[in-house]
């Protein structure tokens, strides 16, 4: 173990500041020797001109043929073509438009006043990002109380809408889908659609799309007049959309400052182009990734933000990263099995919950800590002597980061000094770059996710499998019905029995038609048959 002269010179070698951010990156306390940093200073020259080519608008993503331009939205100057930069300039001046025009009431529900409430309809990126920015920035009088659907869990929805009571008439709902075809937010829109339907409220009069120009959405939007149509570049994926109209309009609508999280943001991406490992923290946070996982993912990282605010930000991180970084293959096509798992939650509530495994059980993780400075607005009151209740929290992240190191528990620091659009703005660029630095060093490309394609296309599959063991079940009465694998013979599927018992047993359950006689707990003993409602 090092002695505390030697971590403290270690400290000081391996701090990063930002004095006009007053961000602090600190990896000093990751066990990597210069060796590997000498090692890797080819990988990170690479690293840095693959990032210079990104931002000129070089193909990142093949498998579309598309750029990949986030960085231009909180900096349009940078963006390849005069088109896309005066795109960029009036996407956001239609956000602030837009949202002024809503709060004055000059946009308002059709039987006059304030809209109250926004619902907002996405997967992915188009949630994980607008809730992050809402639980950490959102002040409590928001002009607008924002309700995410992110699932296609129809329990879900109805709590959703059971939240929002009787105001559903003052309630503006946005549909998030690049697409438009995407099934979850499809589905979300369809369901909303049907529960305003229900209560005799005139459906595009209320929605709002943000979607890419032409799309099924976007086409449907237009033909029914909803209120407004916010065009999604295609060169914007959607784990980096935060900082588009996806993240921006439901930010500018709750009374956010969304020029300073740009703001923060641009100037976290000048501090990441310097192409100087030491000297930039995103390179740093790279380092420290690779030299803890070997450069294989073999750790996974967990995210302890001490702030409330900053609860959800290991689950926007989550995303961020194990969507860009785990693929199967490299860009030469070698299975390599990349990625970096990410979990997390927030200090010091995990002091008493997973910390205990973390000190003392199996390494497999790096931590990173997420340390606020300021405790609050106002004055705390002493707690004890001395002491207040920021005192005990700060001194509990640096307790439990101490009594991790002294077990071979290796974690990184990054600290902002308050919770503000601008810092805010600046944490969401910082892990961007970190994880295209990364991707660029292990020889992954991080704007692509075949995976998600795979799994969307298999649960097509399901859904054609439904609908052929339905139509073949209708006319199959009570008094003959048929075994599972009968049907699943029926309908060209003998090798998909197990996929045609899960799909009857849900249609069961639900009250659908499918009728299910015998003993559950064997399913193949079964016999299904179909009842008309």
């Amino acid at each position: 173990m090092a002695t505390g002269a030697l971590l403290w010179q270690r400290y000081q070698d391996w701090l990063y500041y930002h004095p006009g951010l007053g961000l602090y990156v600190d990896i000093s306390r990751m066990r990597f020797e210069d060796a590997l940093v000498s090692q890797l200073q080819p990988e990170f020259v690479k690293a840095f001109a693959d990032m210079t080519a990104l931002e000129a608008g070089a193909i990142a993503n093949p498998d579309e043929q598309r750029m990949v331009g986030h960085y231009w939205l909180r900096n349009p100057e940078l963006a390849p073509t005069p088109e896309i930069a005066t795109e960029i300039k009036l996407s956001i001046d239609s956000v602030t438009t837009f949202a002024r025009k809503i709060h004055t009431g000059e946009i308002h529900p059709p039987q006059g006043g304030k809209f109250t409430d926004l619902i907002t309809i996405g997967i992915g990126g188009s949630a994980l990002g607008p809730q992050f920015v809402s639980e950490a920035l959102a002040p409590d009088r928001s002009p607008l109380t924002i309700h995410f659907i992110d699932n296609s869990d129809p329990a879900g929805i109805d709590r959703v809408i059971s939240r929002i009571q009787n105001r559903l008439n003052t309630t503006l709902v946005m549909v998030i889908s690049k697409s438009g075809g995407t099934p979850e937010p499809r589905n979300g829109m369809l369901e909303v659609q049907a529960i305003y339907h229900a209560q005799q409220l005139d459906f595009p009069a209320y929605a709002v799309a943000v979607t890419g120009a032409g799309s099924q959405l976007d086409r449907v939007a237009a033909a029914e007049g909803w209120i407004a149509r916010f065009p999604m570049p295609d060169w914007v994926g959607g784990r980096t959309s935060e900082l588009s109209v996806v993240g921006l309009l439901p930010a500018a609508l709750q009374g956010i400052d969304i020029q300073g999280i740009l703001a923060g943001a641009k100037e976290m991406d000048i501090a990441t182009r310097v192409p100087d490992l030491q000297t930039n923290p995103a390179a740093l946070l790279a380092l420290a990734w690779y030299a803890s996982g070997n450069g294989k993912g073999e750790k996974d990282m967990v995210v302890l933000p001490y702030k409330d605010s900053l609860l959800l930000f290991s689950r926007y991180l989550q995303q961020l990263v194990m969507e860009s970084l785990g693929k199967e293959t490299d860009l030469d096509g070698n299975k390599v099995y990349q990625g970096i798992a990410v979990y997390g939650n927030k200090g010091s509530t995990d002091q008493h919950a997973y910390v205990q495994q973390l000190r003392e059980g199996i390494a497999n993780f790096f931590l990173t800590f997420i340390e606020v400075l300021h405790d609050r607005e106002g004055k705390s009151p002493e707690i004890d002597p001395g002491v207040t209740s920021g005192d005990y929290l700060s001194g509990f992240l640096q307790g439990t980061r101490q009594a991790l190191y002294e077990n071979h528990r290796d974690s990184i620091v990054v600290t902002i000094p308050t919770v503000t659009p601008t810092t805010v703005g600046a944490l969401i660029a910082l892990y961007e770059r970190a994880v295209g630095f990364y991707a660029s060093i292990v020889n992954v490309n991080a704007y692509h996710q075949p995976g998600v394609e795979a799994g969307k296309k298999a649960a097509a599959v399901i859904l054609q499998l439904q609908t052929d063991a339905v139509n073949a079940l209708k006319g199959m009465t009570l008094s003959a019905p048929v075994t599972i694998a009968e049907l699943a013979a029926k309908i060209d599927a003998p090798d998909r029995v197990e996929a045609v018992y899960k799909i009857l047993r849900h249609l069961h359950a639900n009250d659908r038609g499918v009728v299910l006689t015998g003993d559950l707990s064997q399913p193949g003993s079964l016999r299904v048959a179909w009842v008309d409602k």
